[in-house]
């Protein structure tokens, strides 16, 4: 959970399953196997294995540009030679799914709509020129803060969806406070705690 603002669970505390572990690989269809694909499967199968939990495969194909043909077969066939067999995703069918990510947009838009809503994310309409060009600037001026300058965090909702309409290109950031210090309850780690200002 993150407390530095309007705080949204997606998954509540009482539906997380708690005695059955459930890990995820992730590969994307950008092209054959690599040692790291396998690695992650393997650690994340033994770990799934060891502890009577669930293997999932959920295929990142949001990256259409990349994306190449028979990647995925590739991927099943690495992961049947190795002997790793899944619980869920691509031909098994289980209550999380669909476990192709393009297939799943609608939930992604609902979760942006509703950050977007209660303040915690907004659309940037940035261009990528303007994001290298603001780089290039902060490094020339050896700027002691780089990243994004906030040129869209506070746009009137009439004028970005104004730029929405022209088909104007946009991403999603996350409203993040400009000081103070943000805690993540995260179950792996535990407490994490970093400063909005760096």
């Amino acid at each position: 959970m993150v407390s530095c603002g309007p705080v949204i669970k997606f998954v509540s505390e009482e539906t997380m399953p708690q005695t059955k572990v459930r890990v995820r690989y992730a590969p994307s269809p950008t092209g054959e196997p690599h040692v790291g694909n396998i690695r992650t499967a393997l650690f994340d199968w033994l770990f799934a294995r060891h502890t009577g939990g669930d293997f999932i495969i959920r295929v990142e194909d949001t990256d259409q540009a990349r994306r190449v043909d028979g990647a995925i077969e590739l991927q099943k066939e690495s992961l049947r030679w190795l002997k790793l067999d899944w619980d869920e995703g691509l031909e098994k069918h289980g209550e999380f799914g669909p476990y192709i990510q393009s297939e799943r947009l609608e939930y992604y838009e609902t979760a942006v709509s509703q950050l977007i809503e209660s303040g915690a994310a907004y659309k940037c309409f940035c261009t990528s020129e303007r994001l290298e060009s603001l780089r290039q600037t902060q490094r020339q001026q050896k700027n002691s803060r780089l990243g994004y300058d906030g040129k869209c965090r506070f746009l009137e909702k009439d004028e970005s969806q104004s730029m929405e309409a022209q088909s104007i290109p946009f991403v999603i950031r996350f409203l993040m406070p400009d000081d103070g210090i943000s805690k993540i309850d995260d179950l792996v780690r535990g407490t994490i705690e970093f400063e909005n200002n760096l």
